[in-house]
């Protein structure tokens, strides 16, 4: 399991954790390996294979400048009512605004891959991920194509978990299961994802990619709006720098017997709650990051307008820079939340930065401002685990909405990975 396990959202009961990322599920397969993609040396080519009969919900970035391979794993899905069997991810070239070469390539490596695994290259897709503007090398890619599908494994989830990966400093992968009516249920899943992040993903330079897999059978269309569920609760609440990607996408495989429909509000749980897991490591590994922002917004018209609020919060660059600087400067978070464009009450407002109440019936209260910086220090101590997190509570008003959202601080390191990129 990756080190991250411990941001692991709470896991819904019957849910439980175990090994396996995202060949956990029965009949799921994956590989990663060094094909040469990446001049850092890093595995660069990974590829995950469902069993037969899958089907396969996605979420894309909305940007208007998208990748090829996000028009064509949409184009698939939607044409072929949700099916699909394996997807091929390359890390190292976005393979985004590369004309119509970017394309070119993105079919002949999934007509590549469906040859070897004997699909019909419709159901293979391909995510990419690295430098926009620059194509993939396809004899590299097509050269580590033999290797990767002979290293296709129950066990390959680490290894292509790994190759994934771009200015990550860790891997990003969970697994859970249930025993729903008498069987047992398997759900895994990884990501990658570190700088540009701010996905907005609607059904059908760093990019936040995520997998999952699942080992009971759902049919597509209700999978399709489980998934778009779950995505809106985690990927589409989470920020590092406000930059959404052209490569954004998120791919979720259902294969195995049929699940009956009373246990399937129980597979959502799980499903969401796999996927808020993988979103919370992306926030947290925010490059340049030391810890992990946590909003949850309460008393609003609706959750919508609740999540909108948290993640504007989280995506405050004044409230990163406090919370990186240990400084409960609330003033912030106020002034982020008032220009989120939900409407509500600010004489109603209560907020909270950890035990410390900052805010009551819209009013300043007196806190030991000393003891907040060093709540705040303390929650960064200890990278990548539980302590870590800086959690903020803003109540708003009276009514049911509520929502979560999470980000991370600001540091210099964020500037210097970014200021040196391509230099």
């Amino acid at each position: 399991m990756s080190t991250l396990s411990a941001l692991s959202a709470a896991i819904p009961a019957p849910w439980v954790a175990v090994d396996g990322g995202v060949t956990a599920p029965e009949g799921f397969r994956a590989a990663g390996v060094t094909a040469g993609l990446k001049a850092s040396g890093r595995p660069d080519l990974a590829l995950l294979l469902a069993p037969e009969g899958a089907v396969c919900a996605g979420s894309f970035t909305t940007s208007l400048v998208r990748a090829a391979c996000v028009e064509l794993c949409a184009g698939r899905l939607a044409a072929r009512g949700g099916r699909a069997r394996a997807v091929l991810t390359n890390s190292g070239q976005a393979n985004a605004c590369t004309g119509e070469r970017g394309l070119a390539d993105s079919l002949t490596a999934t007509e590549a891959v469906a040859k070897r695994l004997d699909l019909a290259a419709e159901e293979v897709l391909i995510c990419s991920t690295g430098v926009i503007g620059v194509p993939i090398p396809m004899d590299i890619l097509l050269a580590g194509l033999d290797p990767l599908v002979a290293g296709l494994s129950t066990t390959g989830g680490d290894a292509a978990a790994q190759a994934i990966l771009t200015t990550d400093l860790v891997d990003k992968q969970v697994a859970i299961e249930a025993s729903l009516g008498g069987r047992r249920v398997r759900i895994g899943g990884m990501a990658k994802g570190s700088g540009m992040i701010h996905p907005t993903m609607a059904p059908p330079q760093a990019t936040m990619l995520g997998y999952l897999s699942c080992d009971a059978g759902v049919p597509a269309k209700q999978w399709q709006a489980m998934v778009t569920r779950a995505v809106q609760r985690s990927f589409n609440a989470i920020t590092v720098d406000g930059d959404t990607s052209t490569n954004d996408t998120f791919v979720a495989f259902s294969a195995g017997d049929p699940l009956d429909p009373e246990h399937l509000g129980a597979l959502e749980q799980g499903l969401t709650a796999v996927a808020q897991h993988l979103a919370r490591a992306i926030a947290r590994d925010g490059e340049g990051a030391t810890c992990l922002i946590e909003v949850r917004v309460e008393g609003c018209r609706d959750d919508a307008g609740a999540r909108t609020i948290a993640r504007t919060v989280c995506g405050s660059s004044l409230v990163k820079c406090a919370v990186h600087g240990r400084d409960p400067n609330w003033g912030r978070i106020l002034a982020a939340a008032g220009r989120a464009g939900v409407l509500f009450n600010p004489g109603a407002v209560e907020l909270w930065l950890g035990p410390f109440q900052l805010m009551a019936a819209g009013q300043p209260l007196p806190f030991d401002r000393k003891a907040a910086s060093q709540y705040m220090a303390d929650r960064a101590a200890d990278a990548y685990l539980c302590a870590d997190t800086v959690p903020i509570r803003l109540v708003v008003g009276a009514e049911p909405g509520w929502g979560v959202a999470w980000g991370c601080d600001l540091s210099a390191q964020y500037v210097r990975i970014n200021a040196d990129y391509t230099t």
